[in-house]
C-alpha cells in the first residue's frame, strides 16, 4: 500500500481514538507507540501527526510528544458565526431538514449515533446556503465539534443524557427559516449552540 494512505489510515484511526476517547484531552502521543500500535513504517505516522497539528488536532512538543488539544467553548463558536447565511433555503430543503431533524429525535441510540446525526442536520442546513467556501469551513467546524462532543458527552452514564437537550431548537429555527424570519433564526442558533454547555 502507497505510504500516502498509510497516512491516512493512521491520521484516521487517532482521530477515531479520540473521539471514542482513548486519547483524551492533554494526553501525549508518541511516534514510536504509534508505530507499534499500527504495525508501519515512522513516515505515515510522522506525516499523520504533523498532518493532525495543522489541523490543531494535536500540538508538537519537541523532544517530549504530541499532545491532544483541548477545545475551549470559544474555538466552538468561531464556527458558527458562518451560520447567519441562510435566508434563500427552499421549501424542499427546508422538508428534507425536517426529516433530517427527525433523526436527531430517535430514541434507543448511541451518543455517537445522535451527535452524527445532528451534524448532518447542521451540515445540510449550510449545504442549502449554496456557498462552497462556508460549506467546507463549517464541515471543518462541525468535525471539531465532534472532538469536542466527544470531549463532553461521549462516556457520561446512561442516566445522565439528556440526548434531546441540544437539538431542542431544531424546529423552531425551521419555523424562522420557513417565515424567512433570518434575525429570528441566528436568535435561535445562538440559543442551540448555548446548549452545548450543558455536555460539560
Amino acid at each position: 500500500m502507497k505510504k500516502r494512505y498509510l497516512k491516512d489510515i493512521v491520521y484516521d484511526a487517532i482521530m477515531e481514538d479520540i473521539y471514542a476517547g482513548v486519547h483524551k484531552p492533554g494526553d501525549i502521543l508518541n511516534e514510536g507507540t504509534l508505530v507499534a500500535k499500527y504495525q508501519c513504517s515512522k513516515s505515515p505516522v510522522r506525516e499523520a501527526l504533523i498532518a493532525l497539528c495543522e489541523n490543531h488536532v494535536l500540538r508538537n512538543i519537541p523532544r517530549y510528544g504530541y499532545e491532544v488539544t483541548r477545545l475551549t467553548m470559544e474555538d466552538i463558536r468561531e464556527g458558527w458565526t458562518l451560520l447567519k447565511r441562510y435566508c434563500c433555503i427552499t421549501p424542499r430543503q427546508l422538508d428534507e431538514l425536517e426529516q433530517l431533524n427527525q433523526e436527531c429525535l430517535r430514541d434507543n441510540v448511541t451518543p455517537r449515533e445522535h451527535w452524527m446525526a445532528n451534524l448532518t442536520f447542521h451540515v445540510a442546513l449550510i449545504h442549502a446556503c449554496g456557498n462552497h467556501y462556508i460549506d467546507e469551513q463549517v464541515k471543518g467546524c462541525m468535525r471539531r465539534l465532534t472532538r469536542a462532543y466527544a470531549q463532553f458527552r461521549w462516556g457520561m452514564d446512561q442516566q445522565e443524557l439528556h440526548m434531546s437537550c441540544d437539538c431542542r431548537h431544531h424546529e423552531a429555527l425551521l419555523e424562522a427559516l420557513r417565515e424567512k424570519n433570518c434575525t429570528k433564526a441566528v436568535k435561535i442558533l445562538k440559543q442551540d449552540l448555548a446548549d452545548f454547555t450543558l455536555l460539560k
